[in-house]
């Protein structure tokens, strides 16, 4: 699990990042990601702030999980989507629906992505792209009451940013659906 962070040790790496163009006024989210990287599993944080205030944390991935990273040639023969970390992506997601079935952030504007094709069950970074591919913000149940706070990702994450608690995912979909838009940064744990 990525470890604890205050808002002020988040905020000052996040003014550190060379895209960072200054803080939205309104509800964003910052993903770390965990150094570990375990396989399938539920092991990086996501951060919901509005402003430079500090609302609420929860548990997700900001990787694939075992589908994407083990299966990619059945959708991509590039490989699995994934994420440029240390980037500030802003006005990247509008509220919308995942695959039609579940209230979400849906991508709007272009991640940097690479694509990790080598199956050895670990998230590589490669030379970064500017794509638009479907990646959402979204949770891993289509049941919205579940309470369960499942540990592996499974097919839910193919480079979505997928959130694992339920009642936390619903709680950030409420702050920032009346938005047009929604900003993201993503960090690598330091």
């Amino acid at each position: 699990m990525v470890k604890n962070y205050t808002s002020a040790q988040l905020l000052n790496k996040v003014k550190s990042l060379p895209s960072f163009k200054g803080f939205p006024e309104d509800y964003w989210i910052l993903g770390v990601q965990s150094q570990e990287d375990s396989f399938n599993l539920f092991d990086d944080k996501f951060y919901i702030f509005k402003g430079q205030q500090f609302i609420m944390v929860t548990s997700g991935t900001t990787n694939s999980g075992k589908n994407g990273l083990m299966n990619y040639d059945t959708y991509n023969a590039e490989g699995v989507a994934v994420v440029k970390t240390n980037e500030f992506y802003y006005n990247v997601w509008k509220f919308g629906l995942h695959k039609g079935k579940m209230e979400a952030l849906k991508q709007v504007r272009p991640f940097l992505i690479s694509r990790d094709g080598d199956k050895d069950q670990k998230i590589e970074e490669g030379l970064s792209l500017p794509v638009i591919c479907g990646i959402n913000f979204h949770a891993n149940t289509y049941n919205m009451k579940s309470t369960e706070i499942k540990e592996i990702i499974g097919g839910w994450s193919l480079g979505c940013q997928v959130v694992n608690n339920i009642p936390k995912y619903t709680k950030i979909i409420e702050l920032v659906k009346p938005q047009k838009v929604v900003s993201y940064c993503l960090l690598k744990e330091f």
